[in-house]
């Protein structure tokens, strides 16, 4: 590896980290304000409702810059590096329930957090850095119409049943959108390298990004109000890490190592991340009550 390719690495990872932790105060953020409507308003009254409350004008702030740091980090390197990275949001979000929340956290929550960076690292490691812009716009065309089918079967599954149950379908599409989403930036960096801002306005992946993005955003919402956290945030963290790794390979020709033995490191390695973060969300608190009591909470 030229000492380039490893500054772009750097600065790719260091601009992932923060958007983990940019999602984790966001999404941790909006979560509490999303439950915490006393008379469960519906429809324009709980949108109203949101729009007062500070948190969750917190969590938009976080999620505004959780795409600036996730845009560069796309910029600089593979999908298939950048996108694994966000699963350290449930360590940072981890971390941000001890401090903010003042939450008990387990024994066994932190031993799944360190076992999910270790594993990661492991994947940083054993995977490819290199990536390219598609060789044509067809290649967009079974990807997008994969993950569009998917996420209408996700939420027509969501629409019933458990509230459980419903959180995971609608985080499960949500997790699709994001990496659908990741691509669409990726490929807007790569516009913006080329023909400038002026050249990004006059091209589909623009468009594209923000029909992908607003969409992502109300199936979010969707998915915190109807459920659990964790059972939304497992589906999201979990999916959209693999789902990504699909489509850098059959947009941009990701591959996740150099050779097959690199690559037997590479998926036992994003396996183990990805079951270590399942371990740490069943591990982790189901509400955002604080442990010091309701008065300390900041519902």
């Amino acid at each position: 590896m030229n000492s380039s390719v490893a500054w772009h690495d750097a600065i790719a990872i260091a601009c992932a980290l923060l958007t983990a932790l940019a999602n984790g105060l966001g999404v941790t953020a909006q979560h509490i304000a999303s439950t915490s409507s006393i008379h469960h308003e519906r429809g324009w009254r709980f949108v109203a409702f949101l729009l007062r409350h500070p948190l969750w004008l917190v969590g938009w702030v976080a999620m505004g810059g959780s795409l600036l740091f996730q845009s560069l980090a796309l910029h600089f390197a593979a999908m298939s590096l950048v996108q694994p990275v966000l699963v350290l949001e449930l360590v940072l979000a981890l971390v941000l329930r001890r401090l903010w929340l003042r939450q008990s956290v387990s024994t066994r929550a932190w031993s799944a957090s360190v076992a999910t960076a270790a594993s990661l690292g492991v994947f940083l490691l054993a995977t490819t850095r290199s990536s390219g812009p598609p060789t044509h716009d067809l290649r967009w065309f079974a990807p997008g119409v994969g993950c569009a089918l998917a996420v209408t079967v996700l939420v027509v599954a969501g629409l019933r049943g458990t509230p459980g149950r419903r959180a995971a379908m609608w985080g499960t599409a949500t997790a699709v959108l994001w990496a659908l989403e990741a691509a669409f930036i990726k490929q807007c960096t790569d516009v913006i390298s080329h023909f400038g801002y002026g050249g990004l306005v006059t091209r589909w992946p623009f468009y594209a990004f923000i029909v992908c993005g607003v969409t992502g955003l109300v199936v979010e919402q969707t998915a915190l109000h109807v459920g659990p956290l964790r059972s939304s945030q497992t589906a999201i963290v979990i999916v959209d890490p693999i789902v990504s790794v699909f489509l850098g390979a059959l947009i941009f020709g990701e591959r996740l190592g150099t050779t097959w033995a690199w690559r037997a490191v590479a998926v036992a390695s994003l396996a183990a991340t990805l079951a270590s973060a399942w371990v740490l969300i069943a591990a982790t608190p189901a509400t955002m009550e604080s442990s010091l009591g309701p008065s300390s909470s900041p519902t």
